[in-house]
């Protein structure tokens, strides 16, 4: 069976973005793929982190992936730091990846901003990690979002390097899994901008954790202009919204894409059938869709949240099989290399 990998770092503010574009497309792919779902606390140290916080946010993502639907018997679930493994196979693609690569990568540019010179190594090296992430498994599929398109494109350069260098055939193709009409949810407050756990307005996003009072508050105060809304005339054949159409009204169709994604059909259909309607009405139909969907799954949250014992034994039985597919391939690695091992 084809094998999926993805991941999402525990840094606190799970949101409307991170549920749609991520953790509720992994669900279904538990079904077809051999599926791994990683809490990837390395990655989320890149930064600095309170580490008071960082255990309770590691069992927030996993109690969100549980609660989503994902079934810890069927996919793994584990958190990377419990897999000595990615760190060792990240140091080996450290000294296969180019300089030249990393410094096309524009995540570490948006992260870095004017403080680059301050920026951590490990910023800075973090798509070797993610390639490490996917490769130790030997992962054939990653579910992506379109910033981290560049990413897979670069682990897939590791592998191809990796395997032509020592002349072997250990690492695969890596395809990418672009799910969900909602693959880019943007902020509440400003539609060019995309929803952001670090977003300084707190209603700037839904939380996966918000109550119905909370979800409608920052809907009904959510960014909006004053014209009706669109009909199908302005999409094109294919139903999907031009660039040009998308700038002049971002928040409008930001809501309408939430509203298609959550409500899983297809935009032009809820375009046409919301036509001329104003954003009033719009916001709470949108209101009650989201509190359906939502709701139940921030009840189940704060259910696990409040039996870390059980997210634990989670976790420790996933890094169990985890590493029990990660060793084979590290030592692939290592042979292949030339490393002498007892």
């Amino acid at each position: 069976m084809a094998r999926v990998f993805s991941g999402v770092q525990p840094t606190g503010n799970l949101h409307l973005g991170n549920y749609l574009g991520a953790i509720r497309n992994f669900v279904p792919l538990q079904d077809s793929y051999d599926s791994l779902y990683c809490v990837v606390d390395m990655h989320a140290v890149t930064v600095w982190q309170d580490p008071a916080q960082m255990k309770t946010l590691t069992r927030e993502v996993t109690a969100a992936y549980l609660a989503a639907g994902i079934d810890p018997k069927k996919a793994i679930v584990f958190n990377q730091s419990q897999v000595a493994a990615h760190a060792e196979l990240a140091w080996i693609f450290n000294c296969v990846a180019r300089l030249g690569w990393l410094n096309r990568m524009t995540q570490f540019k948006d992260k870095a901003g004017k403080n680059r010179e301050k920026a951590s190594a490990g910023l800075y090296v973090y798509p070797n990690l993610m390639a490490a992430d996917i490769l130790l498994y030997k992962a054939t599929h990653v579910p992506v979002g379109e910033d981290q398109k560049q990413h897979l494109e670069l682990a897939h350069d590791i592998a191809q390097k990796f395997n032509h260098d020592y002349a072997v055939e250990i690492f695969p193709q890596i395809e990418p899994l672009v799910l969900g009409s909602a693959t880019r949810v943007m902020s509440l407050r400003d539609g060019k901008k995309k929803m952001s756990k670090s977003d300084p307005s707190d209603m700037s996003r839904i939380v996966m954790t918000d109550g119905p009072d909370e979800i409608a508050k920052k809907i009904r105060k959510a960014t909006t202009d004053p014209n009706a809304l669109p009909g199908v005339e302005v999409l094109t054949e294919k139903g999907e919204v031009p660039d040009e159409t998308r700038a002049e009204r971002p928040e409008c169709w930001n809501l309408l894409g939430i509203y298609a994604a959550l409500a899983e059909r297809a935009l032009s259909d809820v375009v046409a059938e919301r036509a001329g309607q104003q954003f009033s009405a719009f916001k709470k139909a949108l209101t009650e869709l989201a509190v359906e969907q939502l709701g139940p799954v921030g009840t189940e949250m704060k259910r696990l949240m409040n039996d870390p014992g059980y997210i634990d034994s989670v976790l420790a039985d996933g890094a169990a099989r985890a590493r029990a597919l990660a060793g084979p391939v590290l030592a692939e690695v290592y042979d292949a290399v030339g490393f002498l091992r007892s």
